[in-house]
């Protein structure tokens, strides 16, 4: 029994600690006025560079690591609406809409942070992978109003994309949490491994659709 606290006690620290990170980087983002067009513009490219060809994909690598039966559900229930509400589509009209579909320098500026994360999810490590997730859509879910203001300032009006993903990204990360404590119960991470390791490359990664200059 106390092994089943000191594992309830690390998944806690975990959350807290994700949370800290998300709501850290979220109060590092330049005020939206103070960015120029092109700026915007490329925030919004990169993110969509990022998001549109990855998430789905990172996800199923995700489901594809987990080992707990009881875990598996809640990322098949957000694979389920990310495929049958084609979110990728709606990212693609958002970003055309706003005149930001990425180009190659885009693709590029963000290439080898984004193939970090790649080779980091091959590992297959259920735990850090479900860190990583729950990072992911606690952020997106965060930055959501902020990518529909630089949106706006563009002169877009399509905003299905950011308005879909503020609100059911919530109960998503909640269920990302969930599922790690299944599967670190479960299957316990070894004492040498970093719970963080991938959540470190995420943040990497978010920061440099943000702040990458050309």
């Amino acid at each position: 029994m106390p092994h089943h606290s000191q594992e309830h006690a690390s998944d806690e620290l975990i959350r807290t600690t994700v949370t800290g990170m998300i709501d850290s980087l979220m109060a590092s983002l330049p005020e939206p006025k103070t960015l120029t067009s092109e700026e915007k513009r490329g925030i919004i490219a990169r993110y969509t560079a990022v998001l549109e060809g990855n998430f789905i994909y990172w996800m199923t690598a995700t489901l594809l690591a987990v080992k707990a039966e009881d875990a598996r559900p809640i990322l098949l229930d957000n694979l389920f609406e990310e495929v049958r509400d084609a979110h990728p589509a709606m990212l693609r009209r958002f970003a055309i809409a706003a005149n930001a579909f990425p180009g190659e320098a885009d693709a590029m500026a963000v290439n080898k942070e984004m193939n970090d994360m790649r080779v980091f999810l091959g590992k297959l490590s259920p735990v850090q992978s479900l860190a990583s997730m729950a990072f992911f859509e606690g952020y997106i879910q965060k930055f959501m109003p902020y990518l529909a203001e630089l949106a706006t300032e563009r002169g877009s009006s399509d905003m299905e994309y950011t308005d879909v993903h503020g609100v059911c990204d919530i109960a998503h990360t909640d269920g990302l949490f969930n599922a790690l404590s299944i599967e670190s119960e479960m299957n316990p991470p070894g004492a040498d491994q970093d719970l963080l390791e991938g959540v470190n490359l995420l943040d990497t990664l978010m920061r440099r659709v943000v702040f990458y200059k050309n």
